[in-house]
């Protein structure tokens, strides 16, 4: 059995999201993953704070929060916070943010490896306990404390450009790699393990995508799909047959909403970056792709809240059958 994780964006109210970590916890989860999608969500530390007080074995953390956004070191901090309140559940993920969360604020994400680095850096730096003095190029600290933290607390990354994942390799506890193209799965997990190439104690590798075990679900994974083929490399547009008009096409009806561009995505673009089929032919090919890639966990995506309970139900039962 492969062990699970799952991400909840907490786009509805804290209470239900709540509701669904406790499921998850039931369920036989290993941990959830709260994003911090700045003013799009509910915010992720009290979020994840009112689900550590209502669990008592899932792992939490952050799924990703950035290093513009807030301050590597405040967010260390926080986690730091939940891993007391937790009894010792916590992980922090990090990861260089995007524009859902920089836009509405007005952020530029610059130098995000660099910013990726030095918050783990600090972050590390800060659950080791004794004073930090700290000078890196996109962060400072003087002098600065944190005396509730723990050595050990879990760092994770999150990301798909080659030279962050190699810098995540090198440096992070656990690698998350989400919604990529299976074709190329391998080669993004060969890329963290160049980068930990001599340590140790290589990154765990946490594979992540959306499952569906009912046909009527691929049309809540459509409106996602969008803005990551529009974003996809050149390379993998080519595969699916993705020209510059069709580009163009989703783009131009993403202004009226991602279910509107969703429309223009055929089940042929959808199938190559999601497990699809009934559990059986789910857990089969989940399996395959964990054997073959060395993944050490799943994490479930969850496309639409209003159907989550049901959804992490049936991969649970595809998690049992691998």
């Amino acid at each position: 059995m492969i062990p699970g994780s799952v991400m909840l964006h907490p786009e509805v109210p804290v209470g239900r999201v709540v509701e669904l970590a406790r499921l998850a916890e039931e369920f036989g989860y290993r941990r959830v993953w709260i994003p911090d999608e700045g003013l799009a969500t509910r915010d992720v530390m009290v979020t994840l704070a009112a689900i550590a007080s209502a669990t008592s074995r899932i792992g939490l953390g952050t799924g990703i929060v950035n290093p513009y956004s807030r301050h590597p070191a405040l967010s260390a901090a926080a986690i730091a916070a939940l891993d007391e309140l937790s009894g010792g559940r916590a992980f922090l993920g990090l990861g260089a943010g995007g524009s859902l969360t920089l836009d509405p604020l007005g952020i530029e994400r610059r130098r995000p490896l660099v910013a990726v680095r030095e918050a783990i850096e600090v972050a590390r730096a800060l659950f080791e306990g004794g004073t930090v003095d700290y000078g890196g190029e996109t962060v400072t600290l003087r002098s600065a404390t944190l005396d509730h933290g723990r050595p050990d607390i879990e760092v994770w990354f999150a990301g798909r450009g080659p030279r962050m994942l190699r810098q995540a390799g090198a440096l992070a506890d656990g690698v998350l790699l989400e919604f990529l193209y299976k074709p190329r799965l391998g080669a993004f997990a060969d890329l963290v393990r160049e980068g930990a190439a001599g340590r140790p104690d290589p990154p765990r590798l946490c594979y992540a995508t959306m499952v569906v075990t009912d046909p009527a679900r691929l049309d809540q994974v459509r409106p996602h799909m969008t803005y990551r083929l529009v974003d996809s490399p050149p390379e993998v547009k080519a595969d699916l047959g993705i020209d510059e008009d069709a580009t163009d096409a989703i783009r131009r009806a993403m202004a009226d909403g991602l279910e509107v561009a969703g429309r223009l995505i055929p089940d042929e673009w959808v199938d190559p970056f999601v497990i699809r089929g009934d559990v059986d032919e789910c857990a089969t090919e989940l399996g395959d792709l964990a054997a073959r890639h060395g993944f050490d966990e799943f994490m479930l995506v969850v496309a639409d809240m209003d159907d989550a309970a049901a959804l992490l139900a049936d991969v649970a039962d595809v998690l049992a059958a691998t």
